[in-house]
């Protein structure tokens, strides 16, 4: 069983469509090791509940061309 982490992720998200973005692509991974995940809004965060590396998770938000930075995985 891999290891499931918590990544945590500065994204530039200004609105809804925004953070939808980044929902859909994020969404399209639960069955490949993404088992949640939270985006607050107002604070330009993004936490990805997976097995898959950080890395990983930053470059498929990356194709949504907001902004992205790895902050930590807790």
């Amino acid at each position: 069983m891999s290891n499931i982490q918590v990544h945590v992720y500065k994204v530039a998200m200004t609105c809804e469509g925004c953070s939808g973005a980044v929902e859909r692509v994020l969404n399209k991974l639960k069955d490949k090791g993404v088992q949640d995940i939270n985006i607050d809004l107002p604070g330009q965060q993004v936490k990805v509940k997976t097995s898959l590396s950080s890395q990983e998770i930053l470059d498929v938000i990356k194709k949504t061309g907001k902004d992205t930075k790895f902050i930590q995985t807790l």
